[in-house]
């Protein structure tokens, strides 16, 4: 019931097995395309950006900067292309710069002792100290904490825009949810879309990066098959519990690890820790087609019983 990837030593290069990761890798993502209008031109062409970029980068030889006919026999794109590409202007960010800091204030207000009730519920906090008692933290103090850059009117206008907050009326501000999910934006869905989905596949083909010297990183799941609907529901409920719990006990254990880092020399990191919960309806394992046994039993127009 428990799967993931463990890998304890280096893999060796295998072409076969990635294609066939790949392939399932982009399901989901043919949907994503689908979906939002995306066709196939336009994903070639991110494509090459991204094999260009990547060996570019990734893939240098020492300190010397890779050509672009090196680039070209790394990827099986054209050198014409590969030129085209370098010198390309960078994809714009999709969401604005003030969505990492909202995303941080609402971290902070979740998993400090000082913004939180008796039962570790976040508390109301005074829009200003004006409004609040005297010793108490308000909102002014808890985005002062996050970010100098910013100003507390204007992140508490871009929660607000996105569902994060209500303001009572009694001038307090209250988080309506325990994590940052924004209920509007579609821009910003996207941005966490693909900043959450890139660090966990970064970490998966980090495991099975070729003559890897570092240890293997974690990317495990738990699995479990045969369920009823109800029992999916029950589960999916407890999985937000479960992650509810975790995140305020990690975003506790970061906050202790950023004071103590900026003591410490050396390169900085940044950490993305996250959970995800799908289900789906099960495919027989009997199938070599990957198509549900409903759709094989269903006849084809114009055929005879």
């Amino acid at each position: 019931m428990i799967s993931g990837l463990i890998a304890f030593n280096a893999c060796l290069p295998d072409s076969a097995l990635a294609a066939q990761a790949v392939a399932q890798v982009l399901q989901p993502l043919a949907r994503l395309m689908i979906g939002h209008g995306l066709q196939l031109p336009s994903m070639v062409e991110l494509l090459k950006k991204a094999l260009v970029d990547e060996a570019a980068l990734a893939y240098g030889l020492g300190d010397k900067t890779s050509s672009d006919s090196r680039i070209a026999l790394l990827t099986g794109v054209h050198r014409k292309d590969v030129r085209r590409l370098r010198e390309a202007d960078e994809l714009p960010e999709l969401a604005s710069p003030m969505v990492p800091v909202a995303a941080s204030v609402v971290a902070r207000w979740i998993s400090d002792p000082r913004f939180l009730n008796a039962d570790q519920s976040p508390r109301g906090l005074a829009r200003t100290p004006k409004r609040g008692v005297i010793g108490e933290p308000d909102f002014t103090m808890l985005v002062a904490e996050v970010s100098r850059d910013v100003g507390a009117r204007a992140v508490l206008d871009e929660l607000g825009r996105l569902g994060v907050v209500e303001i009572r009326e009694d001038g307090y501000v209250a988080l309506k949810s325990s994590a940052f999910v924004p209920k509007e934006g579609l821009q910003e869905s996207f941005h966490f879309l693909a900043a959450n989905v890139r660090d966990h596949l970064a970490t998966a083909v980090h495991n099975l990066t070729p003559g890897r010297s570092t240890p293997a990183k974690l990317e495990q799941c738990a699995f479990v098959a045969d369920l009823s609907e109800p029992q999916v529901v029950e589960l999916q409920v407890r999985a937000r519990q479960l992650w509810t719990t975790a995140l305020q006990q990690f975003l506790q254990t970061a906050t202790v690890a950023k004071q103590r880092s900026q003591a410490e020399p050396g390169p900085r990191y940044r950490v993305r820790f996250g959970a995800y919960f799908h289900d789906a309806v099960q495919v027989s394992e009997s199938m070599d087609d990957g198509r549900p046994v409903a759709a094989r039993k269903q006849k084809r127009k114009g055929s005879t019983p």
